[in-house]
């Protein structure tokens, strides 16, 4: 826009901070120059507000539990009209924004075999997207009603795309267990804290598995509808526990939809979640969403930590991250639209309400609470906090009235029903005892209130109480704020509800089971000194006039494109996916092959991020993948390929493994080498110090002690301190406190690299790498198998840490490039020396198998000799062939492929998902080797017999 200091290329964002502040300035200036039609919207809605009826959300048994937004009705006919008033005309283009939800705004109630009439159903999400006038949006969702002809369902179609809905057809099997079962009977008490249901109750809505099948099908079916419409470019927006499976749907369709998914509940705390049966399927699906959203901070806390928890993966600041793929994880607390309150208290049918409420009331302090009678709102402990008051207060007996509106939900419930008799009885107790035949304490109500009614009822009330055990935000606390610019009254409000979260600074809060303490609040605030009043009103006020439900919406969706782009920023440094069939070609045409393997993740069998397999866990030492040895038999024995295991793991882990194989075996990183049919040396250089070792051990040992499940392995050129089994976020504390001695004291002085993974730390000698290593290792291979033609292949696959990693970008240089690659330093020492051997016995002292001779080939003598006289210096490939008689590489560009296993972070060329895939491409090779040699046989044989 013209004066926004965002635009121009030399401003333009560089960090997401600025991308947003640019995307919130682009709001303002839309909605000032937008402000005419907005006022023609007001008045138009104003001019609705006559002839609809607002009801509390929930009123209807058909959906008991969605979150209530009591401003619904209105909104959601001014956000359909205006749908259509936007159909046809020219405007500029909108991002198209696909909501997706359990139900639709509007309910049909069909009138004859293809005619349908549409009513306006209870639902605050529409509000909160009216009046965002950068988005084109359409609602997706279940219409309510079962539509089995084609008739029916091609009319109601029709029939809603004039209001840009479309509809998700469910059968009445499949709404029963995944409605009424698995979201209400299973997700809905889990999430507020009520636990899972007993036996008898799940048998009424059959097996647990049965709700959770038909559960993923309808989530299926309603990522099915959304595929028949998304258009590129188009925002998936999710909403609620109902469709938490939705977003791993859409993900497998079209990677590159941007999905983004918000629930309108309490997320429970980890311990919570972990009963549910269900935990990991829907927390990974949840996951596949670029963008998860709570009300509240703490909610979303708990959904990252169960991911921490229960899943094993990496909780960031940002979200929760599983191997290089982040999902951002943020509270984006929800609004109301406050101005349709405050411009409602200007009606004149308003104002009559409310002076009618006044006479009514006259003399008495009025108290309101409006609530659905449900087990989470608290009713009863509200009342029995007044009674208590009453009790201890017999002076404001005659002076206060508490209204309660409590609509009905779930009639034909057992327990709702249990619940309304619970009510009804102890407000009937408290008035027999308190009322007299001219007035009552309490005033309570079984119904919903029109819109109208219901401001002028937040308007005149002195002190609203919410008492909720247990809420995802309550927005009857931000109505209540928004209509008392005069009253200034008081709110008590819930520590558990959501909005304590953002009016607690100018609300009163209390525990409402402690009903003591609720009681105290209730005389606290009815004696609030006026200037207090104000202040508390002020600060919630202005809380809840700027954080409306469209800057909601809007703040929702401009994060979500956000994260797209740092999504796309991240995939950048992502490796594609290993070229499989160019691989095995390229491999099949070349005759002298370099197969370079990690072990752990690489060539095991693949484990939970927990590190467990059937709920057991697997032994601290890995173990091959049996699916692996009759490939790696195959691949070990071609006389054309080399394999090579090169891994972090102790000399006797690999040859348990690998013992019976002919192949060569790299432990601990490198530093010890032996073809199996020989015996074990050493390739570290020379200057090697393992002075370090006890202190470092004294150190892992106390941390062993302390942290439960942890162990650590002493090798001999490093240690290495597991907590992967351990409690996650325990293990990371004592990590870093680890660390943070280690720094300051055993090693503080050492020549030493630390190294963190996932789930580990090692202090290994400096240089000790992979990659450090890969060179001595070849000069040694090539000096035992005298090697005469050149490598011209190299696969090295592995799920390395980034500090090994180094073996990757080994062979780079040596491929064709325009300019000559740099002659390594190091080769020049390493490739002919000598190596001291190791028997199987552990025989002898650790310093005298550590003790190395060198001795300096004819090659390096001769080009010392030479010296100042000669510029000429040896290279690597100079050396071998000098040595050898040929180069040791001779590879072209696409005869290398270095393959991270499961690191989307990495130097590597390719990735691989994990170790399956690893077993498929080894199979695959054995496969194509096998074939060659019968095919030879066959060929050799054509000829003798010729």
């Amino acid at each position: 826009m013209p004066g926004n200091k965002y635009n121009g290329s030399s401003s333009t964002p560089r960090t997401r901070l600025e991308r947003l502040l640019r995307e919130r300035e682009l709001r303002k200036s839309n909605r000032s120059i937008h402000s005419n039609e907005e006022a023609r919207d007001s008045s138009r809605q104003v001019e609705l507000f006559g002839n609809d009826t607002a009801l509390v959300e929930g009123d209807n048994p058909g959906s008991p539990h969605e979150e209530e937004i009591l401003e619904g009705g209105t909104a959601t006919k001014a956000f359909l009209d205006g749908c259509e008033r936007q159909e046809g005309h020219g405007r500029p283009y909108k991002q198209r924004l696909l909501v997706v939800a359990n139900r639709l705004p509007v309910s049909a109630v069909r009138k004859g075999e293809d005619s349908w009439q549409l009513e306006i159903s209870v639902g605050g999400l529409v509000s909160a997207l009216l009046g965002v006038k950068e988005f084109d949006a359409r609602w997706i969702g279940w219409a309510g009603v079962n539509v089995p002809d084609d008739v029916g369902q091609k009319a109601l179609t029709k029939a809603l795309a004039e209001k840009r809905c479309i509809p998700v057809f469910l059968d009445e099997d499949i709404v029963h267990q995944y409605y009424n079962g698995y979201c209400n009977n299973i997700l809905w008490p889990l999430f507020h804290y009520l636990g899972l249901p007993q036996e008898d109750r799940l048998a009424t809505t059959r097996s647990f598995q049965s709700q959770f099948d038909a559960y993923k099908k309808a989530n299926q079916m309603f990522a099915d509808v959304v595929n028949r419409h998304y258009e590129e470019g188009d925002v998936v927006w999710c909403h609620d526990y109902h469709l938490m499976f939705l977003p791993k749907c859409l993900k497998e369709h079209n990677s590159n939809m941007k999905v983004g998914w918000f629930l309108h509940t309490p997320f429970p705390s980890s311990e919570i979640h972990r009963t549910l049966p269900s935990r990991s399927e829907l927390l990974r699906s949840v996951l596949a969403a670029d963008l998860v959203g709570f009300h509240t901070y703490d909610y979303a806390r708990h959904f990252v930590s169960a991911c921490t928890r229960i899943l094993g993966l990496e909780g960031t600041p940002e979200g929760v991250e599983d191997q290089g793929k982040l999902t951002r994880v943020a509270a984006f607390p929800i609004g109301i639209d406050s101005d349709r309150f405050v411009r409602a208290l200007q009606l004149p049918q308003v104002k009559e309400h409310m002076k009618e409420l006044k006479e009514r009331f006259a003399g008495r302090k009025v108290m309101l609470g409006v609530d659905r009678l449900d087990m989470i709102k608290g009713i009863p402990q509200k009342i029995l906090a007044f009674e208590k008051f009453l009790e201890e207060n017999p002076n404001w007996r005659d002076k206060v009235v508490l209204l309660q509106i409590a609509v009905p939900t779930r009639t034909d419930v057992p327990e709702y029903q249990k619940l309304t008799s619970q009510v009804h009885e102890i407000v009937g107790r408290i008035n027999g005892r308190f009322g007299t035949l001219t007035a009552v304490p309490i005033h309570h109500l079984d119904r919903s209130l029109d819109f109208h009614a219901l401001c002028a009822l937040y308007a005149v009330t002195d002190v609203a109480l919410v008492t909720s055990l247990r809420d995802g935000m309550n927005l009857v606390s931000y109505e209540f704020v928004a209509c008392q610019a005069s009253k200034k009254g008081v709110l008590i409000l819930s520590e558990f509800a959501g909005a304590a979260q953002s009016l607690g600074a100018g609300a009163i809060l209390v525990n409402p089971w402690n009903i003591t303490e609720v009681a105290a609040s209730i005389g606290y605030a009815l004696t609030l000194p006026a200037d207090e009043r104000e202040k508390r009103h002020q600060h919630n006020f202005m809380h809840v006039t700027t954080h409306t439900s469209q800057e909601w919406a809007a703040t929702f969706v401009s994060e979500l494109n956000d994260t797209i782009v740092e999504a796309q920023l991240r995939t950048r440094q992502v490796p594609p996916s290993l070229p499989m069939r160019d691989a095995i070609d390229h491999y099949l045409e070349s005759n002298n092959r370099l197969l370079i393997l990690g072990f752990n993740a690489t060539l095991t069998e693949p484990i939970g991020a927990l590190g467990r397999r059937g709920g057991q866990i697997k032994e601290m030492e890995p173990k091959l993948h049996p699916e692996l040895k009759e490939p790696l038999k195959r691949l070990s024995d071609d006389p054309k390929t080399t394999v090579v295991v090169l891994s972090g793991s102790d000399r006797s882990v690999l040859d348990e493994n690998f013992g019976e194989y002919n192949m060569w075996l790299a432990a601990e990183n490198g530093m010890f080498l032996r073809l199996t049919a020989g015996d074990w040396m050493t390739t570290m250089p020379e200057n090697l110090t393992m002075e370090w070792v006890e202190s470092v051990k004294h150190v892992f040992e106390y941390f062993t002690e302390r942290t439960p499940r942890s162990h650590f392995e002493l090798r001999e050129t490093s240690l290495v301190w597991n907590y992967k089994y351990a409690d996650v976020e325990f293990g990371r504390l004592q990590a870093r406190d680890m660390l943070q001695h280690l720094w300051t004291g055993p090693i503080s002085n050492a020549s030493v690299d630390v190294v963190q993974g996932s789930r580990s730390v090692e202090v290994r000698a400096v240089g000790v790498t992979k990659g450090a290593a890969i060179d001595r290792i070849l000069g040694e291979i090539v000096h035992n198998k005298g090697m005469k033609a050149p490598i011209d292949y190299v696969l090295c696959i592995g799920h390395f840490l980034p500090k090994d990693e180094d073996v990757y970008t080994f062979f780079e240089p040596e491929l064709p490039s325009e300019s000559p690659p740099t002659p390594r330093a190091t080769l020049s020492s390493s490739i002919t020396s000598s190596m001291t051997k190791f028997s199987n016995n552990k025989g002898g002292s650790k310093s005298s198998r550590l003790n190395k001779q060198r001795s300096m080939s004819t090659l390096e003598k001769k080009a010392t000799n030479q010296g100042s006289t000669n510029s000429w210096k040896p290279t690597w490939r100079d050396k071998m062939s000098l040595q050898e008689g040929s180069s040791v590489l001779d590879l072209k560009g696409d005869n290398y492929f270095s393959c991270s296993v499961g690191r989307k972070r990495s130097s590597a060329r390719y990735l691989l998902g994990s170790s399956d895939d690893v077993v498929t491409l080894l199979k695959e090779l054995a496969e194509g080797v096998s074939s060659v040699l019968d095919s030879s046989v066959s060929t050799l044989s054509g000829d003798q017999n010729t």
